[in-house]
Formats: structure tokens, sequence, C-alpha cells
């Protein structure tokens, strides 16, 4: 039996980050100087905040280098919105950098900021860094929610591309500058750090694709419709089980297909994989979902993944209940079918506006005959007079709720408000597990 699949927790992650940027802070205090002059005041905090912008920057690239162990323990939503925060604060930290770095020179030169500003542009590796800022905060900017929802996806994801470069220029402008005066074995430790998260670039976002579409020669097979909107895309290769995906996970799909081959898409397992097929059920949404309905047997698909940690692993108790909005009954539908458990011991609740709207609904009642599990629709307007995902209406329906485990996935608004009622209910947030993603 293989062994599991090695798994970095939250916490141990936070850990590690936290134990990397006091590594940073001491690797500052080794070289600084104390003095109370001011030009000496803004030379050491220009290298503390630039160390530390160097640091972070590393840091949102390895949260996005698609390292399993990273992704399939800490989750990809959780992963995105730590560097999105990250974002925030290296931006930051590099206008700081710019800040003390400018009035130190003007404190050592005796000029004004502007008259600094220009002598500094005299040097290669600070005109380097210079641009580097600019180009990172170019991506912070297109990366604002309100800027973003402007953007094509394609756009938005060429324009964080340029991450790369700025975080090529600022190496290159620590290696030439002051930052790393400690001698060579602060050069050694900086180099490492950044040969060892470009090395995870590189193999999990590259090499790791393309050997997979090498190996498994994925195709589609069959698109069939499931509801108003909504199809399955079965796929079938050579050698699935050697992805490792797991029930409540997600692949990346590129789809070689005229005007979807540009973009990855995100979508859960909709079935567990069996006999080297693997199946999704999408929703169409936008443009590219909606182009997902004209695929034809034969397209080739590249599947980069799997990602995501709503798998059986997150389980710490005898009961599960599974609580799905929408086409969020996806991974939902995966985990109902695997999760290991006897008669009573899984519940599985699906809220949609209509019956209309429910999908999968035959495999569902399937599943739950033949598992002996609890399965109920609730139905209704969100904005209707009874809300079936109230503490009450919840507890009526699993009366002890408070000894489940309960696995959530549903569009955001949803998704919050049956944390907050099931947390209101007795149930503790501990064992309240999702993922919620948008496209």
């Amino acid at each position: 039996m293989p062994a599991p699949p090695l798994r970095l927790t939250p916490a141990a992650l936070r850990r590690v980050l936290a134990g990397g940027a006091v590594l940073v802070v001491g690797l500052w205090l080794v070289q600084a100087e104390p003095s109370v002059r001011l030009d000496a005041l803004f030379a050491t905090l220009a290298h503390l905040s630039g160390l530390l912008a160097g640091y972070g920057i590393l840091v949102m690239l390895l949260l996005m280098a698609r390292v399993p162990a990273v992704e399939h323990g800490v989750g990809a939503d959780r992963l995105a919105r730590w560097h999105a925060l990250g974002g925030r604060h290296v931006l930051t930290l590099c206008l700081a950098h710019t800040v003390f770095a400018l009035c130190g020179y003007a404190a050592h030169t005796g000029t004004d900021v502007l008259d600094a500003a220009v002598g500094l542009m005299g040097y290669p590796g600070l005109a380097a860094a210079t641009v580097g800022t600019v180009l990172l905060a170019a991506v912070g900017v297109t990366s604002a929610r309100t800027a973003r929802r402007r953007l094509r996806h394609e756009t938005w994801r060429a324009v964080h591309l340029l991450t790369y470069v700025s975080a090529a220029l600022a190496f290159a402008h620590q290696l030439s500058g002051p930052d790393l005066a400690g001698g060579p074995v602060a050069v050694w430790l900086w180099t490492l750090l950044h040969t060892t998260v470009g090395t995870l670039l590189v193999w999990y976002r590259l090499v790791v694709p393309v050997r997979q579409a090498l190996r498994h020669g994925l195709r589609v097979t069959e698109v069939r419709t499931e509801g108003p909107d909504v199809v399955s895309v079965v796929m079938r290769g050579v050698g699935l089980d050697a992805l490792r995906a797991e029930p409540g996970q997600f692949f990346r799909w590129r789809f070689l297909h005229r005007r979807l081959w540009r973009t990855a898409l995100p979508f859960s397992l909709s079935a567990p994989v069996r006999d080297d097929t693997l199946r999704i059920t999408v929703k169409a949404c936008g443009d590219h979902t909606r182009r997902i309905r004209r695929l034809r047997p034969g397209v080739r698909v590249l599947a980069t993944g799997p990602f995501g940690a709503l798998t059986a692993h997150l389980r710490t108790r005898r009961k599960v209940l599974l609580l799905a909005g929408g086409v969020g009954i996806t991974p939902m539908r995966a985990l109902f079918e695997s999760l290991p458990g006897g008669p009573g011991d899984l519940t599985l609740l699906y809220r949609a506006g209509s019956a209309a709207q429910l999908v999968l609904r035959e495999e569902l009642e399937r599943i739950a005959a033949a598992r002996g599990a609890a399965l109920h629709y609730l139905l209704g307007p969100s904005d209707g007079p009874f809300d079936p995902l109230a503490p009450r209406a919840l507890r009526n329906l699993v009366p002890d709720l408070v000894e489940h485990d309960v696995y959530l996935c549903g569009p955001p608004g949803m998704s919050s408000a049956a944390a907050a009622a099931l947390e209101r209910a007795g149930v503790p947030a501990g064992r309240i597990h999702s993922e919620q993603f948008t496209f």
C-alpha cells in the first residue's frame, strides 16, 4: 500500500515562514553598525526593509509554486489569501526601502530628496531595483479587487508574470548592494534561498505539468448535459492512478481547443478516479465555461494537479456532514461516494434555488440508497422568508450536528453564511472544512 502523501499543515508552514523572517532579521543585526548619525539610521532601516522585502518576494513565489505537500496540506484557497495579503506587505516594504534609502542618501550628501533620487539612478544596481519596484507595483495595482474585475483573466495572468522579473532584479540589486555586505556566508545563504525557490517553481509549474501531459495522454471522451447550463466532461488517459488524485481535490484543466487552450480552468473532480477516467461537472457562468459545452470527443487535455486540501485526511469524527451549494456539489458528490462510513454516518445537504437547479440528482440518490446515507435538498430562493441554513434548521435536519465533521463547498456568500450558522449551532470552527474559489 503506498504511503500517504506528505502534507504540511497551515500551522507548520506559518512557523517555517516566521522562522525564515527571524533569520533575515538576524542577518541584518549581524551587519548593523549602531550609530546616532541620521544618514546611518536611515541606511540601516533601508537595509532591514530591503532584506525583508526580498524575503517576502520569495515567500510569495513559494506560496504559488504548487508544491504538493503545501497545496495538499494548506489548501489552494488559503494559499491564495496568504499570497494576496503578503503581496501588500511586500509592496509596503519595497516602498519603505526606497524611502529610507533616498532619505539616507540625501542626509549623507547634504542634498534634497529629488537630487538624491537623481544621484542614486547613476548606480546600475539601483536603477534595476527601481524597475523591479515599479513592476511589482503594477502587479499590485492590477491585483486589487476593483481592477481585477475589469481585466480579462489572461491579461491579469500576463501582468502577474512580471513578479518573476521583479524578483530577479531585486536579487541582482541585493547581491551588488550593501544589503548583503556581511560577507560570503550571507551571499551564499541568500543565493541558496533564491535557487531553491526558483527550482521549485520550474519543477512544479513547468516540468511536472509537461511530464504529466506526455505520460497520461488525457483526452475528452464525452460531454453530457446534467441540467440547465451544466455539463459533465469525461476524460480518459493512461496510468491515471499515478496522479494520486483524491475525492474533493481539483485540477487546472487546459483544453487544447480553439479559444480555450490559453487558459487553465480550475474544476473539482465530480467523481472518484476509476478505470483511467476523470470527470468534472461545469456550470456555464462565463465565456470559457460556456465554450466547454462545445467540446467534442478527442480533444487533448492538459491537467495540472491535483490540488486542494478538502479531502478525507481532514476528518476527525466518525460522522460527517457534507454541505453543498449550487455547483459546489461536485467535490461533495465525490466525497459522498468515497468517504468511509457505515449507515447513518454520512449526511449530505444540497442547497439550490429550485429542484430544476439540482445537479447529479440521480447519482446522489443512488449513492445515498446504497450507503444508507441521509440526503436532503434545501430548496428555495436565497432571499426567501425561510432560511434552511439557519442554526435551528440545521439542528432539526441533523440532531447530533455537533458530533459531525462538516465539509462545505458553495458560492462565497453561501459558504460564509453557512459556516457562521454552523458555529452558532455548536460546531467548532476547526471541524468546518471548506475551500472557496472564484475565477
